[in-house]
């Protein structure tokens, strides 16, 4: 229980600093912890939830939000987390690592070299 609390600072600090939500840690620490792709992307979505409520309260003390961009950005997310849940329940746990490890690699990559 610890432990979790402990990644969920890491994963607090994280997302709040870089804007990628939290997926990009709690996925795969959730996945080493045994539990399936499935499991690992709907448990690490509600505690992005969480963290994104209160990250979203300091960025708006800091008057660094523009809701309008987000509330349009948020309305289409709603309709593509019910696609992209659905697409998941085909996938399994080994090929999801694969995909996801791409994704990563490849935003990673694009970053690094794009500056």
């Amino acid at each position: 229980m610890i432990l979790m609390l402990l990644a969920g600072v890491g994963v607090g600090i994280g997302a709040s600093f870089s804007g990628l939500g939290g997926g990009f840690l709690m996925v795969p620490l959730l996945l080493f912890l045994g539990y399936s792709a499935q499991k690992a992307v709907g448990t690490s979505f509600l505690a992005i939830l969480v963290i994104s409520a209160s990250a979203l309260l300091a960025h708006n003390k800091l008057a660094n939000v523009d809701y309008r961009t987000g509330i349009l950005l948020g309305l289409g997310g709603i309709l593509g987390a019910q696609i992209g849940a659905r697409l998941l329940e085909h996938v399994s746990t080994a090929n999801f690592k694969k995909v996801f490890a791409v994704i990563l690699a490849g935003l990673a990559g694009y970053l690094f070299f794009r500056s």
